[in-house]
């Protein structure tokens, strides 16, 4: 219950903390920011993503990859950018002696683990250092 307690506990102050993250990414490139077309501007400042922004456009609305994997084909150098997201699972289990007793009460006992688990949520795939395609991967059931 601790873990699960902390746990929440890190995610609302990480939701918290995502727009001071915004701005300080922002002021990090702010010549990149304010050459951005309105319409790229306006999706980087609610954090998305379309096809053609740049790498620091992107980095800008959703920061730094948890990931970058490099290729090259006919058309050129094609980048891939990973960003991880990761749940709780919930593991259930009993513990003691089946049918056993301590003091008139079952020593059985049912205990909960909770396993952290990462995931590929999103890829975006730059050819030429802009934004060819992206996905977003729901979270594993």
């Amino acid at each position: 219950m601790k873990f699960l307690f902390l746990s929440l506990s890190l995610l609302l102050a990480g939701c918290a903390s995502t727009a001071k993250n915004f701005d300080k990414r922002r002021t990090e490139r702010i010549s990149a920011y304010n050459a951005l077309p309105p319409e790229f501007k306006a999706a980087v400042d609610q954090g998305q993503i379309k096809v053609g922004m740049t790498q620091d456009a992107v980095y800008i609305a959703w920061g730094s990859p948890s990931e970058v994997l490099k290729s090259a084909n006919e058309q050129g150098e094609v980048t891939r950018w990973l960003y991880y997201g990761s749940y709780l699972q919930e593991y259930r289990y009993w513990t003691g002696s089946r049918g056993g007793y301590r003091r008139g009460i079952p020593s059985e006992r049912l205990e909960f683990d909770y396993i952290p688990h990462d995931y590929v949520s999103a890829e975006i795939i730059f050819s030429n250092g802009l934004v060819k395609s992206w996905t977003m991967q729901p979270r594993p059931q």
